[in-house]
């Protein structure tokens, strides 16, 4: 079965909107797009470049599907260590309205069949058998997965900034959830890349 992980660039409050520059989400007003340019060093590049090296396929939610296939199916150069995969490989996206997409190798995911989305994630995980599945971003997507249980690691980029303003990943709601750090890495600009996963319900106790 494949792994899907979710790989996504967080502010020290939580908020993943815009990371990449200011007209990349403008909704309900948010002004600080392109938080994370400041902290984009060599090793940060090198990162996400062994990241994107591990996809066997990508997932993503509509926003994002939109805002990469605007950009990547232009970059052209045969080295380029993220275009080349992300043009290539299978892509699936969950969308109710996109009808036929443009971008190479796309594969709508409209959540119509049993189980809903998450039940067609789960599908498309046993169907592509052993390889890594990447969500990118797609913060609608994620948290609509979560409940599911069918995320198996969280990939977490962390830059050393607040906003006290933006969409965050995880939501308020949701049943209290355990996790085991299975990696960490710190660029020297601060930025930190923590993967989870999921062990199950959390615990609690007293002191």
């Amino acid at each position: 079965m494949a792994k899907l992980v979710l790989t996504t660039f967080l502010t020290l409050d939580g908020v993943m909107q815009a990371p990449g520059g200011p007209e990349e989400d403008r909704e309900d007003g948010f002004a600080h797009g392109g938080w994370l340019f400041p902290f984009a060093d060599e090793e940060f590049g090198a990162l996400m470049n062994a990241v994107i090296g591990r996809a066997g396929a990508f997932l993503l939610g509509r926003r994002t599907y939109d805002i990469f296939a605007g950009y990547w199916p232009k970059a052209t150069d045969p080295e380029d260590p993220i275009a080349v995969p992300l043009n290539a490989l299978p892509k699936f996206v969950a969308s109710t309205t996109l009808r036929d997409p443009a971008w190479h190798n796309t594969t709508v995911l409209t959540g119509a069949a049993p189980g809903g989305l998450a039940g067609e994630v789960a599908a498309l995980k046993d169907r592509l058998g052993d390889t890594e599945i990447q969500i990118h971003g797609s913060g609608a997507l994620a948290r609509a997965l979560m409940p599911h249980g069918v995320i198996d690691e969280y990939h977490l980029v962390t830059a050393p900034v607040r906003l006290g303003t933006g969409h965050r990943l995880f939501p308020e709601a949701g049943p209290p959830t355990a996790f085991h750090l299975a990696g960490t890495r710190t660029t020297p600009s601060g930025v930190t890349a923590h993967t989870y996963r999921p062990t199950g319900p959390a615990s609690f106790g007293t002191f």
